[in-house]
This record gives structure tokens, sequence and C-alpha cells, in this order.
């Protein structure tokens, strides 16, 4: 019999993904170039020169063997010290390679701190508005998906709902700053004071709670933003971190976990992550994309065409009557819907070529995602379609 389990999740397909759909099939009656798209988060830049340019010197100089064999299971170990050496000199916290492990992107980076830190039945909490993906991820894992309402003031922490949630069954928190799909990031004052409470809730109730922290934004912060780095307020914490957005490869697949060396069984931790992937099927990313970002820490894709376009819509759809909190980083903005329907208002914009994402998937009602990493020209030429969509509301 095939799984019951997998089959009733088709009826639950992404949002996102299905918006993408919607546009794609617009775009083929009357041109691609008619349809704005602002649903889906795949980086409309492109990766920086010097990426393929290791590639292929790789390809050319590195013995084959070497090059596509096997890595060992916690990844390659000279990817590993670089990985470590980039961290320590960039945050100042001690990492050595016993404490990174090469993952699939940040949702392999996930799936591994998830089953590390948490078992089943136990909780992890996280704060709307929040990726969908979270519920399917901590979901597979027997452990449950604890969500905070959201502060739609501000988009930070609402932090008298998360201590009333807190409990002796909170085995980890999972926090995303910068934030998809609110585009916030969390203060410093945010995150001491989430440090504060969690260290006064692992005496209270006897036993460690880590700080699991999805990074794939980390760069895309715009100027003049506090942008504190989150390993450095609280020692138990899982940096899970993803090369897709910072040099635009999604479609490789490469990220890591870092545990912060003052964490407890910092070294275990990434040793079970090896015997987390024998029962995931994970077993590494490829040798070629490891040891290619390995040569490019620190480098990034052009990433200013994303505060070009926040800045641009955010003038612009406030102009025309929208309330919004203005984002700090990454490419998504997350107004507020004129209508309480959201899903009805994004129904409402497809009339007008408008691919958005209405919000109750992200744990929020009443908000529509706009993903802006597109071209600026496409953000200018979408404009009068928003002006157009908004005389309807305002």
């Amino acid at each position: 019999m095939i799984s019951e389990h997998f089959k009733s999740m088709l009826g639950q397909k992404s949002v996102i993904r299905e918006m993408n759909a919607a546009a794609y099939a617009m775009g083929e009656k009357i041109g691609h170039e008619n349809i704005f798209n602002y649903s889906l988060g795949n980086p409309s830049v492109p990766a920086p020169a010097v990426v393929n340019e290791t590639m292929i010197d790789l390809i050319r100089n590195t013995q084959p063997l070497a090059l596509h064999g096997y890595s060992e299971g916690h990844g390659i170990y000279s990817v590993r010290e670089s990985v470590a050496a980039y961290l320590a000199k960039t945050y100042d916290i001690p990492y050595r390679a016993e404490h990174v492990f090469m993952a699939s992107g940040a949702a392999g980076a996930l799936a591994h701190a998830f089953r590390a830190v948490v078992c089943p039945g136990e909780e992890i909490i996280t704060f709307a508005p929040y990726f969908p993906e979270y519920g399917p991820y901590v979901h597979a894992t027997g452990a449950i998906l604890k969500v905070v309402p959201a502060d739609t003031e501000s988009f930070q922490i609402n932090f008298d709902a998360f201590e009333q949630m807190l409990s002796e069954k909170t085995a980890a928190i999972l926090i995303n700053s910068p934030n998809n799909p609110s585009g916030i990031v969390y203060s410093t004052q945010t995150i001491q004071k989430l440090a504060d409470l969690l260290h006064d809730a692992q005496k209270k109730f006897g036993h460690e709670i880590y700080l699991i922290s999805d990074e794939p934004y980390r760069e895309i912060v715009f100027s003049g933003v506090d942008a504190p780095c989150i390993s450095s307020y609280y020692e138990n914490t899982l940096m899970c971190y993803s090369f897709s957005k910072s040099i635009s490869l999604p479609g490789e697949r490469i990220g890591y976990v870092a545990v912060n060396p003052a964490c407890k069984d910092a070294e275990t931790i990434i040793h079970m992550c090896t015997q987390i992937s024998r029962g995931i099927g994970h077993n590494c990313p490829a040798s070629l994309i490891q040891l290619t970002v390995a040569k490019v820490l620190g480098e990034t894709a052009d990433l200013s065409v994303y505060e070009k376009n926040s800045e641009l819509l955010y003038t612009e759809l406030t102009r025309m009557g929208f309330s919004i909190v203005k984002p700090g980083g990454t490419f998504y903005m997350f107004p507020k819907s004129p209508i309480p329907d959201a899903v009805e208002f994004c129904q409402k914009a497809l009339e007008y070529q408008l691919v958005l994402v209405p919000s109750n998937s992200f744990g929020v009602e009443g908000f529509f995602r706009i993903a802006y990493c597109v071209s600026n020209d496409t953000v200018k030429r979408s404009i009068p379609q928003f002006e157009k969509l908004a005389a309807n509301y305002f």
C-alpha cells in the first residue's frame, strides 16, 4: 500500500508554488513579460563570476576522483575548516571544523538540527509570520510545532505570548532573521531579551532549550539596519545557513549547520548529524559544490537590487494607501491587505497581472507577501498595475 500520510499531503500543497504556477499559466497566454510574478523567492541576480570561475578551475585542475568522489559523512574536512575559520573571523566565535556539518541547503540543515536536539513529542516554538514549510519539516520529525502569534505592529517577537507558551515540553526555539515573509530583522534588543528568557527557562525547567537559527538571508540586510549575530547572544545556538540567497545558488543545494562551540555537547551534535543522514537519506551535498563554496566564502551576488526594489515598492505602495512595516532585509515585503480576506485580495490582484501570496499559510491573516527578487525594471513596470489594484480599495 502507498503511504496515506504523504498521499494526504497532496491536498496541502504550497500556496507559494500554486501562485507561481498560476503566474506561469497566465504568462503562457498573454506573455511572461506581462506578468508581475512576486510569488517565489528565487534570486534574480546571477551568482558572482568568481563562482563559475572557481568551478571551472576545480574541474580543470583537481584530480577527478577527489573532485567527484564521496565526501565523509560530515562533509569534506577542508571545507568545514574553511567555513569554521570564516565564521570565527567574522563573528569572533571560536568555531572549528568539529562544529560544522555540511548540508543540502538550509532545509537540509534544519532537518538535521531538529532531529539532533528535539525528541518526538517535544515542542519547537517559532514566531509568526513564518516560512510555511516549517510545518512539514517539523512534523516529519515527530515533534510538535507551536506558533507564537505575530506582533503585527513591528513583526519583532511577541514576548508576552511567547512566555506563556514556554513549558517543560519546549525543546527548541526556531527563529528566522532576516525574516521570510516580513523582511524584518530582529534587533539586538529583541535577541538579547530572547536569550535572557531562554537562560531563565533552562533554569526553570532543568534542561537545555536550543535556539535553531535559520539564516539564509543573513547577508541581505539594508543599510543602517541593526542585524546582530544570533549565536553571539546564546550559547545553545545551532546556526542553519544556506548559500542560496547570498551568492544566488538555490539550485546547488548547499549550506551547513554550525553549532556554537559553547553549546553543550556541541561536537557530539555534529557527529549525530551523520547518523541522522543515514536515517533520512541525506548523505552529503555534492563534492564539487562543497569545494566551490569553501573558496568563495564572504563573496556575494550583487544584492543592491533588492534594497532598490524594497525602497521603490515601499515608497509607492504606502503612497497608494497600503500599510507596511518597512523591511530591514531579505527580498520580501508583507503589506497589510486592504480587506480582511487576503486570499480574495490576491485573487483580485491576478486581474491586474500581479501575482502575490496571501498571508494565511505564514501564520497571519490579513496580509500578503511580495517577493521582490525581480529586476528593478519589472518593479517599475508593475507600479501602474498596483495603482489600478489600489483604486479598488483606497
